[in-house]
């Protein structure tokens, strides 16, 4: 791949779940879109039919995979479940709130909170680990389509991490970027890495005028 072929991007989380309702950590659990999550991807994908994509590659999570259809089908692209493309796994923390966790386990909690790289919990990936993985999948689904247009529809996670290494933010760093449930974010992705074009576009999400 040189410069002058570089792959645009298009970054989706997934809809809503009632799991984000409740603040619960989802990870690699298999939670369905509620109704407004399906709402939100049919949306989605009438924003996205004029949209030339070569590709739709989604988390192999019925989340993503639902949210990811439309889009395939509005573009004509196909889609292709990448399970590298998954949430990060919270292993012992799966399907608790944050106060649940804080409560059973308050030092791993603060540990958590202060995004130490190192620090997983039990069962599950740490921040470093987790990254990789994401970077490595994203990296090597963008260069197959050189000069060429490919979306991802993944998770909050995967988000995060690929914001992170577009805008060179440590993994320890605080977040203070939204990362909307279908909103509709843009990167680059060149030999020199992944670079940010457009961020938490959900213009698509807004009710219609009275």
């Amino acid at each position: 791949m040189t410069a002058g072929q570089a792959t645009r991007v298009l970054l989706i989380r997934h809809g809503e779940t009632d799991w984000n309702l409740q603040t619960r950590l989802q990870g690699h659990t298999d939670i369905p879109l509620n109704a407004k999550g399906r709402w939100q991807a049919a949306q989605l994908g009438r924003a996205l039919a004029g949209e030339p994509l070569d590709a739709v590659y989604s988390s192999d999570l019925l989340r993503a995979l639902h949210t990811a259809a439309p889009v395939a089908e509005a573009s004509g692209a196909p889609l292709r479940p990448e399970p590298a493309l998954r949430e990060r796994c919270f292993g012992c923390f799966e399907g608790l709130t944050y106060a649940e966790i804080e409560a059973r386990w308050p030092e791993n909690a603060r540990r958590w909170r202060l995004r130490e790289p190192g620090y997983g919990p039990e069962g599950g990936e740490n921040l470093i680990e987790f990254s990789a993985r994401c970077l490595g999948a994203a990296e090597r689904l963008a260069a197959r389509h050189p000069g060429g247009s490919i979306a991802l529809v993944a998770h909050g996670g995967v988000l995060d991490s690929l914001y992170r290494a577009a805008t060179r933010v440590p993994l320890d760093a605080p977040r203070s970027w939204q990362m909307g449930n279908a909103a509709i974010n843009r990167l680059l992705y060149s030999p020199s890495g992944f670079t940010l074009v457009g961020w938490d576009d959900d213009a698509h999400l807004a009710p219609p005028p009275a």
